[in-house]
């Protein structure tokens, strides 16, 4: 790798897999370390984030793990304080936590509704808190929020789709808040990846129709996000903020019609 990240410290919320398969936070903690950044592994299962830390570790690349549940203020602040306790500053904040209920408004929980909120948008207004202050002492910095396609289209959850919305208007008045702080604040929306979440419920044939529904037709993975998130988080992307980035192999240009007439072009 090149060391596009070298001397910066990252946190990465989320950065445990629950399942085999790698996801978009394991895959951005292990890329970022891979270009030179020390990464904080958080996440709400420890032994997730320990994992990923092994992994780094085997690549000769600096991580520790943290266990925060990241809807809590607390975790939030001991997150950002062990970032610097343990490297000195904070340059980097990937919020890439979520969850899901499948529901619509007629079906879902009050609770139901709270957690998903909590979880997927209220994490990230508590981990910017904290970490924005640090950055700033370190001269700026880049936070990266994962929102989702789900956000702009119908996924058979509401709250779901309602929570990855407001993460796209979240980073836009992030974005405008902390700019001349010198903290840049972008988001991105995965597609149909297929990661730890989905794969249990993936057979060849569902895997296969998730692929058509993109313009490009190939399957996305969380490597995919990290290196979206790479980008992102270098200096590279310097003149980059406010800028929600679909990472989806091209799921929101195409209609219901395009879909069709390519998926009947193969038989």
């Amino acid at each position: 790798m090149s060391g596009r990240l070298a001397g910066k410290v990252a946190i990465v919320a989320g950065a445990g897999a629950s399942g085999a398969v790698i996801g978009n936070g394991q895959a951005t903690a292990m890329v970022f370390a891979r270009e030179g950044a020390k990464v904080v592994c958080a996440d709400a299962v420890e032994e997730r984030a320990q994992a990923t830390v092994d992994m780094i570790a085997r690549e000769g690349g600096s991580a520790s793990a943290i266990r925060a549940d990241v809807s809590k203020a607390a975790d939030c602040k001991a997150m950002v304080q062990a970032a610097v306790e343990r490297y000195g500053r904070l340059d980097i904040l990937d919020n890439n936590v979520g969850i899901s209920v499948r529901a619509d408004v007629l079906e879902v929980t009050e609770d139901e509704w709270d957690r998903v909120m909590a979880v997927n948008v209220k994490s990230i207004v508590l981990a910017a808190k904290y970490a924005i202050p640090q950055m700033v002492k370190a001269g700026g910095g880049s936070i990266i929020n994962i929102s989702s396609v789900a956000g702009l289209r119908a996924n058979q959850s509401t709250p779901y789709s309602t929570s990855k919305a407001a993460v796209v208007g979240l980073t836009r008045s992030m974005a405008g808040d902390h700019g001349r702080d010198g903290i840049r604040v972008n988001c991105i929306l995965p597609g149909l990846i297929y990661g730890p979440m989905t794969a249990p419920r993936m057979d060849e044939e569902i895997r296969r129709k998730r692929r058509e529904a993109g313009a490009l037709g190939t399957e996305g993975t969380g490597w995919d996000v990290a290196h979206a998130a790479l980008f992102l988080a270098s200096d590279e992307s310097r003149w980059i903020t406010g800028v929600a980035l679909p990472v989806d192999a091209g799921f929101l240009v195409m209609s219901p019609t395009t879909t069709l007439r390519l998926a009947q072009q193969k038989f």
